[in-house]
């Protein structure tokens, strides 16, 4: 049993359909995205408490 009822071959299985799908030089460039905008968020979230705190 993997994560959340989905096993170990069932992931593997949609990580290669996504990589057919998209290509491994769209899929880089939204992780990379993905990346920028969480660590945009996790600023500003930091940010606001600093505001709040004040």
């Amino acid at each position: 049993m993997g994560f959340g009822g989905i096993s170990l071959w069932q992931l593997l299985i949609i990580l290669v359909v996504v990589l057919l799908i998209f290509g491994s030089g769209k899929l880089k460039s939204l992780g990379s995205d993905l990346g920028a905008s969480l660590k945009g968020f996790k600023k500003a979230v930091k940010d606001e408490e600093k505001e709040k705190d004040e």
